[in-house]
């Protein structure tokens, strides 16, 4: 049974259950239905048998913004809370939803953990979150590549530009800073050979006892698309 929170929550059953469910984690300016449906991941998971919950984190998709801190704490606090009267769960993670899935075996019942398209650093510090913001009130275009890539993730249709601003700078008040033996379940890392956001993965891997790492074709966001991706996946889970 799930608990409600404040997310927006989509899922989805097979139809005769083999395993625990498997919660779907996006990723920045993204949301569940854009990363995980619209590329066929809870078909590929009901059709082995597992219950598929795909929430939208705050700020993000339909999850309202939230009132209190955006951060990575306050943000795992919630997706703990949603599976936390489940006696076992799953999780897969990508980009800004790796990073969080990497806080939970310390919160939630995970049984296994895969990490896909994760920086081994904190990638929001050197983002200009003002000319960002400029951008999206129709001004010119910020010269940092880093910053023009995130001015137009967060201008995107259907994207809220303050709530994810304000996300970035909650995310780096409180940077990613993984430590060794922060992880004790089974964990895959997924990587594209073409991602630039996951250079160095290396170094997460080492840090996870048992884990392993998986390249698949594409950038960030082919990877995720990738039949192997799902392949990597569903083998490690079964």
């Amino acid at each position: 049974m799930l608990v409600k929170t404040s997310l927006a929550v989509r899922r989805f059953m097979p139809e005769t259950v083999s395993g625990p469910p498997v919660l779907l984690v996006h990723g920045f300016a993204s949301d569940g239905h854009t990363d995980w449906i619209t590329t066929g991941w809870p078909s590929a998971l009901t059709a082995a048998g597992r219950e598929v919950v795909v929430p939208d984190l705050p700020g993000h998709g339909s999850s309202p913004a939230p009132t209190g801190s955006a951060g990575a704490k306050a943000m795992c606090a919630e997706l703990a809370r949603l599976v936390s009267r489940l006696s076992e769960v799953d999780i897969v993670g990508y980009s800004l939803g790796a990073r969080l899935s990497w806080e939970l075996p310390a919160q939630a019942p995970v049984r296994r953990l895969v990490l896909g398209g994760v920086s081994p650093v904190e990638p929001f510090g050197a983002v200009d979150v003002a000319a960002a913001l400029a951008f999206a009130d129709g001004g010119k275009t910020p010269a940092d590549p880093l910053t023009g890539m995130i001015a137009h993730m967060i201008t995107a249709p259907g994207r809220n530009p303050a709530a994810l601003a304000r996300c970035i700078e909650d995310l780096r008040a409180e940077p990613f800073a993984p430590a060794a033996g922060a992880i004790s379940v089974p964990t895959r890392f997924v990587a594209g050979t073409g991602d630039p956001v996951s250079q160095g993965i290396e170094t997460l891997v080492d840090l996870v006892p048992g884990a392993d790492l998986v390249r698949v074709p594409g950038d960030h966001g082919g990877a995720l698309r990738s039949p192997e991706f799902k392949t990597a996946v569903l083998d490690f889970l079964a």
